[in-house]
């Protein structure tokens, strides 16, 4: 009768702990499942997350690439614009001296015209005087230096003014017509200013009997096609005018000369 009763109790108390393990599963499940959702959406959001940012780094990175290229490509064209700035300022340079040179021929060339002017005036009022030598001194091309077959020639004219009390010395440069207008005008002056300086430094000629003028590539004496015809036009006229015997002019001082001698 014990054992029945016993087992009776024992089953019941199965029956019970069955009973209460499935309520309890039931409540577990209706509470953790809901949990789990939230759980695993949430999961999903922060992975669709995790992903966006991932895109969005990868993004960045690329951004910061461009912009790299950016920063390359921005130094090139400033390394650029100053190679240009350096060049524009060299040509400016360049463009201010050839403006000054310019400048600078313009103005002998101003004064050869006023010194040509001033001769041909005295000239006109010595008619009482006569030219009695004449000769010419060659140049290299380019050059401005006296050759000895020049010097030679010089020397004579010298000897034969060294007794004269009365004389007048016309000395005309010329240059070839290769190159510039103005830079032959120059030219042409520097030589006429050789056959000056030698004339009044190794026989103290006095500069007052001296008339001097640079006359560029104009009157030429040959062709200037030809070789042989340049080497004619780069040349230094030099005449000597005297008084006529008779003359009042025997007796008369010449007016002051004018001299383009470059000291």
């Amino acid at each position: 009768m014990y054992q029945h009763r016993f087992v009776i109790t024992t089953f019941a108390s199965l029956a019970l702990v069955s009973f209460t393990g499935c309520a309890t599963k039931k409540y577990v499940n209706r509470t953790v499942a809901p949990i789990d959702q939230r759980v695993g959406a949430a999961e999903r959001k922060a992975g669709e997350q995790g992903t966006q940012i991932e895109a969005l780094e990868n993004e960045s990175s690329k951004t910061r690439e461009r912009v790299g290229d950016l920063d390359n490509n921005l130094k090139q064209t400033n390394e650029r614009v100053g190679q240009v700035d350096q060049k524009a300022g060299q040509a400016q340079q360049t463009a201010t001296a050839a403006q000054q040179s310019a400048s600078q021929a313009m103005s002998a060339a101003n004064d050869a015209q006023n010194q040509a002017k001033a001769v041909g005036k005295y000239v006109d009022n010595i008619t009482t005087y006569k030219m009695n030598k004449e000769g010419a001194v060659l140049f290299r091309s380019g050059s401005a230096t006296l050759g000895d077959d020049g010097k030679k020639m010089l020397d004579d004219l010298a000897s034969q003014v060294a007794n004269q009390q009365r004389y007048v010395i016309e000395i005309q440069g010329f240059a070839d017509a290769t190159g510039n207008k103005y830079n032959n005008v120059l030219l042409s002056q520097r030589r006429a200013d050789a056959v000056v300086r030698y004339l009044t430094v190794e026989h103290k000629i006095p500069l007052r009997f001296v008339h001097v003028l640079g006359v560029g590539a104009e009157s030429p004496v040959a062709d200037n096609k030809t070789r042989q015809g340049r080497s004619q036009n780069r040349r230094v006229e030099v005449r000597v005018f005297a008084p006529e015997a008779g003359s009042t002019a025997m007796n008369a001082n010449p007016p002051a000369a004018s001299s383009g001698v470059q000291q």
